[in-house]
């Protein structure tokens, strides 16, 4: 019974120990992200500038002409959605262009390796999309707008968006050339029932007509579980794209 009890403890302690270790890593493929980009500011100043020009393009294109609450809708998630494809790349191709995939290869999970720079472009998206909306709405007024189902909407939408984008990263990391356009290309069938859905969700909190707002509400529903959905997939598939 010493014994058995002795074997659940050894094996407890190795078990948190590899837990902490995973969180360890994960963290600090953050950390290393957040540091490289707040030196050089690539990914954050392409697509912060590519969301701020379009919008004050499209507003001042638009002013004075009297703009549909699902045209609006569409418009924000093109924007969104460029923004992130010019952006949202760079986690996996910068490490292949640095030299440092094979040492992060070496030295920690590759779950734990996708996890950070998710959670790196997840942080990269709230920041386009904190800037980048409510610039949209001050150009663009909405009259009728449900902040809290577009709060919801931009949350689950955003979630999606990184997870998927983060996984075709790592798909186009290898390429020769072109990378930025075949991310886009990879990216494009992944992120379309995405981007149908986030519309469509974002058309009821725009016109706050009731059986649109209740139609969005069981879009956040689905847009959440695209986002869960693409998370898992992408954490069982990482391993082969990574170690290929």
């Amino acid at each position: 019974m010493i014994q058995t009890k002795s074997d659940a403890g050894a094996a407890g302690a190795s078990t948190s120990a590899t837990v902490s270790r995973w969180v360890d890593c994960a963290a600090a493929v953050f950390a290393k992200e957040l540091r490289v980009e707040l030196r050089t500011r690539y990914a954050l100043s392409a697509v912060v500038l590519f969301a701020v020009i379009t919008v004050v393009m499209v507003s001042a294109v638009l002013v004075g002409a009297s703009v549909r609450g699902d045209v609006k809708a569409a418009l924000v998630w093109i924007i969104l959605l460029f923004a992130a494809l010019s952006g949202l790349s760079r986690v996996f191709v910068r490490e292949e262009e640095a030299g440092t995939a094979a040492i992060l290869r070496l030295t920690a999970p590759s779950s734990a390796v996708f996890a950070g720079k998710l959670l790196f472009n997840l942080a990269l998206i709230g920041v386009v999309e904190l800037v980048s909306v409510p610039l949209f709405l001050l150009l663009m007024p909405v009259e009728k707008l449900q902040l809290g189902l577009l709060l919801a909407v931009l949350a689950m939408g955003g979630a999606g968006l990184a997870s998927a984008a983060t996984f075709t990263a790592a798909l186009i990391a290898h390429a020769a050339s072109g990378k930025s356009a075949l991310h886009a290309i990879i990216s494009f069938p992944v992120l379309m029932p995405l981007a149908l859905l986030a519309v469509q969700a974002t058309v009821g909190a725009f016109d706050a007509i009731p059986v649109h707002i209740l139609r969005a509400r069981n879009d956040v529903g689905v847009l959440g579980a695209y986002a869960i959905v693409m998370t898992t997939a992408s954490f069982l598939l990482f391993e082969y794209v990574w170690h290929e």
